[in-house]
């Protein structure tokens, strides 16, 4: 089942479901999907059967939806900090090269020396897939920032005016929320586009925290329930009518140097993620980068991350904004 929502006639929120490759119909008295996702996790029940007990309304035309740019992000908070946008990297086989590349020592340093990246790289390969009852290595993690940061389907993905650049990152993310007692709860996973500035990063490692400061686009639709094993799609951008840079888009354990598991492990077992009622988007990382291959996104290019089984693809214009003069008042 794939669940999304829409922007309506009078503002308010209108949940739509489908199954894939089927028409979409509205959820009566839905509320949004942060409502009906909380109903299930505090009430003991699945999603499913949370949406199927408040019934189905009228029949819903995405594609004119995403036309008319009515699409909100899949899963929204009515507190947007309470909204959390986080990440994880170097978790795709083949994924190391990339980023090595980028982070590569200038120093004489022996070839045998490993940069940090391969090193981290490395120990998922040996334990990012631990065996039932045991606990895997740690992956790398970064903050993106909070719903403030959540672009939706179709609007721009806005880079600042200080930015050295902003290059997609297609990933998967895992959408959770947590229940009264604590508890995290997946709902499924959806497309995103880890938006990001590959050039501050390439100036030095420890400004990947930096480079990780931007808005993040995830949906338009979130697939209930556990991921494929094998997810195949595309990563592209369009400048006007042409497209500039295509390449498949490999995700899910297959393509994993660890599980989806450890890594959802490694993020909730931190306290400070288990807030009951908070809304977390957790993207798992990629191989697939543009701006490895030279690509330099340019304003008004579209960002388009497409892969079948997670519904209608996720598209994203680049904008830069205007600079700002900041500076701190005493009281």
């Amino acid at each position: 089942m794939l669940i999304s929502q829409i922007k309506g006639a009078n503002g308010e929120i209108v949940v739509a479901v489908r199954e894939q490759g089927g028409a979409a119909r509205s959820v009566k008295n839905a509320g949004s999907v942060y409502a009906l996702a909380m109903e299930a996790a505090d009430g003991g029940k699945s999603l499913a059967s949370v949406i199927e007990a408040h019934g189905y309304g009228d029949a819903v035309d995405l594609e004119k939806v995403y036309a008319e740019g009515r699409f909100l992000p899949p899963i929204t908070h009515p507190d947007a900090a309470h909204l959390h946008l986080t990440g994880t990297g170097l978790t795709h086989l083949g994924s190391a090269a990339t980023r090595d590349s980028m982070h590569k020592k200038t120093s004489e340093a022996a070839e045998e020396t490993l940069t940090d990246s391969m090193k981290m790289f490395k120990m998922g390969l040996e334990n990012g897939k631990p065996k039932a009852g045991e606990k895997g290595v740690q992956p790398e993690w970064f903050y993106k920032g909070n719903g403030y940061g959540a672009a939706a389907p179709g609007a721009p993905l806005v880079s600042p005016s200080f930015a050295l650049d902003g290059g997609e990152e297609p990933e998967m993310a895992g959408i959770y929320v947590i229940a009264k007692d604590g508890s995290p709860f997946r709902i499924g996973f959806a497309l995103s586009n880890e938006f990001s500035d590959h050039v501050t990063e390439r100036i030095n490692y420890l400004y990947l925290a930096h480079s990780k400061l931007r808005p993040a686009a995830y949906g338009p639709e979130i697939r209930i329930g556990a991921a494929p094993d094998d997810i195949r799609g595309t990563s592209r951008i369009k400048r006007g009518d042409k497209v500039i840079f295509e390449k498949p888009f490999l995700s899910g354990e297959a393509n994993m140097s660890h599980t989806f598991a450890n890594l959802e492990y490694h993020h909730f077992k931190y306290g400070i993620f288990r807030v009951p009622g908070d809304v977390h988007v957790h993207m798992f990382g990629t191989a697939t980068l543009s701006f490895a291959d030279g690509i330099k996104a340019e304003e008004g290019d579209v960002f388009e991350i497409e892969v079948a089984e997670f519904g209608l693809p996720l598209r994203n214009p680049l904008k830069v904004a205007a600079e700002e003069e900041i500076a701190v008042r005493q009281l």
